[in-house]
């Protein structure tokens, strides 16, 4: 969904609204389109509509008047097809001028014992369907057909400012093949894997000062879900050729997610949830499920991604989708996950597509490898953010976000933005879930700072601050037991 930030109340703005779907048979959508308070579900105004997909895509443009009170709102777009189930974006609008915390632009939002790098988690390139020439891609590319490869994109990342980059090839297209190649060579399938790792490696040995890293994107869209495993070193797939062989080093059976934790944990290798939605990741028919072994694996959720299509390069890209739904119900389920946004390049573009980055820190002067980064991830010392320039830390009395803390008695939460370009806050949001409860998360306030005492039991809060542009930064969230008196 499109829609400009800004606006005066008695203005008419536009919504663009794009939908796609795996199948491009002929399907009949349901969309519905609320515009709501910043802080609840109070419908203010409400629109819906039906459109019949063909070749799997449709868009639809939408006019309307605010007629509000001044403020920070949003629309929440929920669609669905027949017999499928529901998806759901949503997007801030401001209408007018909203009163605005006050917050220094120029003290640093990084705590003293912390550097912070910026790259990106997500992204193809000739491996699978990625890797595609800015002068003709408008799409996934045919499997490894690409113009370039891993080196290509370590290259164009480090030059566009990344201080990292995961080129994430999917597990299932090392057969050259979006479906199953029957003439697949096994052995070729795997070292193309193997050489994956080489290069990654290689690059970093050359080149200190920038991060390479190589990974794979594991599952289908379609009744599935996609997941980056960060750190295998090993081809994870289900496929086989004609004469019986795995497409793989490790059978791992299609859409079985439970399994596939298991042997993540056993392995020691750690994954991050991409772009979720409400009916995928089951486990026993289950969406977004829960299991010890998942909840020790997975340490990341994609709440925003800008178009995973785009051959932009300046930074302009205006189609976003945001997966700040799927996150809080994979939170509520009882996964401890940090919030990331990445670009899910396919075009040769790697993150400079948009402003979006995912942002890590690091304890001070510590080199950036594999491991130290992996370190942070694990400690959640991570945040999403749409401008590259701003930050976004969090703390519970003084403990950092990522953290797992007893509390007893008051709890102090506090979020520190700084931009370094010049913008200013527009809306607070600190919100408030229960681990395991599969329920709801909800807005606690719209200040940077808040004091309560928690009831006892279990919970996570993290903030998501909206600037006067209408870019979006999430903390991670913060666990907190909290003791009876």
């Amino acid at each position: 969904m499109q829609t400009p930030f800004h606006g005066i109340s008695n203005s008419v703005r536009t919504a663009t609204m794009q939908f796609s779907a795996p199948d491009v048979g002929p399907q009949k959508l349901r969309w519905q389109l609320e515009l709501l308070p910043r802080h609840d579900d109070t419908v203010v105004r409400t629109w819906r509509g039906n459109q019949t997909l063909a070749g799997g895509k449709a868009a639809v443009t939408l006019r309307w008047r605010a007629n509000v009170a001044t403020g920070v709102y949003r629309l929440r777009l929920r669609a669905s097809l027949d017999g499928g189930s529901e998806t759901e974006q949503s997007w801030p609008v401001a209408v007018d001028t909203a009163a605005a915390p006050t917050v220094s632009r120029r003290a640093s939002a990084a705590p003293p014992p912390y550097d912070i790098y910026l790259g990106n988690l997500h992204s193809q390139t000739n491996h699978s369907d990625g890797g595609g020439a800015l002068d003709h891609c408008s799409g996934a590319q045919e499997p490894q057909s690409g113009a370039f490869g891993p080196s290509d994109a370590y290259t164009y990342a480090g030059q566009h400012g990344l201080d990292f980059l995961m080129t994430s090839e999917h597990n299932h297209m090392y057969d050259g093949s979006d479906g199953t190649n029957q003439q697949a060579d096994a052995n070729a399938a795997r070292a193309l894997f193997q050489d994956g790792l080489r290069q990654a490696a290689s690059w970093r040995d050359a080149h200190r000062s920038f991060l390479a890293l190589y990974g794979q994107e594991w599952g289908v869209i379609n009744h599935g879900g996609h997941l980056n495993i960060l750190n295998a070193d090993a081809l994870l797939g289900w496929e086989r050729n004609a004469q019986g062989d795995l497409l793989a080093d490790q059978e791992t059976p299609k859409n079985d997610y439970n399994a596939l934790y298991t042997l993540m944990r056993e392995r020691g290798w750690f994954g991050q949830f991409n772009h979720p939605q409400h009916d995928q990741f089951a486990i026993n028919g289950r969406p977004l499920a829960w299991t010890g072994d998942g909840d020790a694996s997975m340490l990341l959720c994609e709440v925003m991604n800008s178009s995973a299509f785009s051959s932009k390069t300046d930074e302009s890209e205006t189609r976003h989708s945001n997966f700040e739904a799927g996150c809080n119900s994979l939170l509520e389920a009882g996964y401890h996950l940090a919030f990331s946004s990445n670009q899910d390049n396919h075009c040769a573009n790697w993150g400079a597509a948009y402003s979006n980055r995912t942002a890590v820190l690091l304890p001070r002067n510590t080199p950036l490898t594999p491991a130290s980064l992996l370190e942070a991830l694990q400690a959640r010392r991570v945040y999403a953010t749409m401008d590259k320039h701003a930050q976004l830390i969090f703390t519970a009395n003084g403990r950092m976000m990522g953290e797992r803390m007893q509390n007893r008695g008051r709890l102090t939460l506090q979020a520190r933005y700084v931009s370094h370009g010049g913008r200013s806050v527009a809306a607070v949001s600190i919100f408030h879930g229960v681990p395991g409860r599969n329920g709801q998360v909800a807005a606690l306030g719209s200040q940077l700072k808040r004091t309560l005492t928690p009831l006892p039991g279990e919970h996570f809060y993290y903030a998501r601050v909206t600037q006067d542009d209408g870019k979006m930064l999430w903390s991670a969230p913060i666990w907190v037991t909290q003791l009876s008196p």
